[in-house]
């Protein structure tokens, strides 16, 4: 019987090497449009108010949110070696992002006006591509 020692359990539990580091790229533009997103969303709450038909109920909370997020993708690609687990975390935080902004737009718990619908949708798209290249980018990263 055999015990694993650190370096091997921290090299099946992170990852490193030049795929690594394409994954800690999109971590940080992940990481920086949510930051560049969440300020928007607090610093200009009454036109998104006017024109999205967002209350300040949810734009504000939206905005705090998003900046803990990017200071979590912050944190995760600063990293030597990033942990697998949290970039799991990561891919599928974005997919539930994508499936709750979709699901506030379908059943009308916000009343958004068109425009609010599109930027509602639009952002599903976006968060929905970074989870993809970021669920791709730990894959190519853990076969490296």
């Amino acid at each position: 019987m055999s015990t694993a020692t650190g370096a091997e359990v921290a090299r099946r539990t992170t990852v490193g090497g030049a795929a690594a580091e394409r994954l800690r790229v999109i971590l940080r533009i992940d990481g920086w449009s949510t930051a560049v997103f969440g300020v928007v969303l607090l610093a200009a709450w009454r036109p998104f108010s006017g024109w999205f038909g967002l209350p300040p109920a949810w734009s504000v909370p939206f905005g705090v949110a998003m900046l803990g997020g990017a200071a979590a993708l912050g944190l995760i690609a600063g990293y030597p070696r990033i942990p697998v687990r949290y970039v799991a975390l990561v891919v599928a935080g974005n997919a539930l992002s994508c499936v709750a902004l979709v699901a506030l737009v379908l059943t009308g718990a916000i009343p958004l006006s068109g425009l609010g619908v599109a930027f509602m949708l639009t952002g599903a798209a976006v968060v929905a591509v970074y989870a993809g290249l970021e669920f791709l980018g730990l894959r190519r990263a853990r076969t490296e």
